[in-house]
């Protein structure tokens, strides 16, 4: 009986000490600290988290490449990411959690780098072949309240640092146009042709609301994944990971670490799961 109770406290208080199996965080347009202030905290329980921030807007990297006249692109963001994961995890297969054009970096490397990705978590991904509507650049000319509606499904529970954050950077001008460069290079970069390629097991969410990637077409994405998932979650806009934190903390968890995930998971299934702890040889 006192295992038994052991095993049940360690699923709700995994053990701190203990190498956990690395999971990456690829944000969208927003940076990657603002994309995951509602999860990391509660993956860092089960996981190893990294969020390398390879969209820095008014850093120096992306703004060399401005005054150099570099394009930002897809294929720019991928080696980045690459980079991090050869240079500072070094712990291959990574699980995945992608939002927005973070999707496109995630499929684009699970496509190239099958061995390196264990398994993929898309959260409203956009590249999936549908026009995107991009809010964000209404919030560059001053209307940020028009970005929190296309975002949000109810907007009026958006966290009020959040939005105070936002109408700072918007008069940061190497911000604003560090994210229009990004917006220019990366907009008309598609990952359809290369769901086939991504051989993991792959769970893509969508909310019933998204304004801004079609979640209908994202529904027939994910019918060309070799091993998908697809999940629509009603009363949500384009961040999930933000609107409906709850439930995607746990949904994420489950799908990482269960042996045969489900996309739509019981609240038994939700509740007691166990961290994944890479065993050392």
């Amino acid at each position: 009986m006192e295992n038994k109770w052991a095993t049940l406290f360690e699923n709700f208080r995994p053990k701190i000490y203990a190498r956990h199996h690395p999971l990456l965080l690829i944000n969208g347009l927003a940076e990657q600290t603002e994309s995951w202030f509602r999860n990391v905290r509660f993956w860092g329980r089960y996981f190893q988290v990294h969020a390398p921030n390879i969209l820095a807007y008014d850093g120096a990297r992306l703004q060399g490449m401005i005054e150099s006249r570099t394009p930002i692109t897809v294929d720019y963001l991928v080696s980045q990411f690459h980079d991090y994961c050869t240079n500072y995890v070094q712990s291959p297969p990574y699980h995945l959690v992608a939002s927005s054009l973070g999707g496109k970096v995630a499929v684009e490397f699970a496509a190239r780098y099958p061995e390196l990705v264990s398994r993929l978590v898309l959260l409203c991904p956009s590249g999936m072949g549908d026009e995107e509507k991009l809010p964000i650049i209404e919030g560059v000319k001053g209307d940020t309240y028009a970005l929190l509606r296309s975002v949000f499904y109810k907007p009026k529970f958006v966290d009020h640092d959040m939005l105070r954050f936002y109408r700072t950077q918007m008069q940061n001008r190497k911000w604003k146009t560090g994210l229009l460069r990004t917006v220019r290079g990366t907009l008309d970069y598609t990952v359809r042709d290369r769901m086939k390629h991504v051989q993991c097991p792959t769970l893509l969410i969508t909310g019933q609301h998204d304004r801004i990637c079609d979640p209908h077409t994202a529904e027939s994405a994910a019918r060309e994944l070799p091993d998908g998932f697809f999940l629509s979650l009603p009363k949500c806009g384009h961040a999930p990971q933000i609107e409906l934190h709850a439930l995607i903390n746990r949904l994420v968890v489950h799908f990482l670490t269960a042996k045969k995930p489900s996309a739509s998971p019981g609240w038994a299934q939700l509740m007691m799961v166990k961290p994944s702890e890479v065993h050392l040889s």
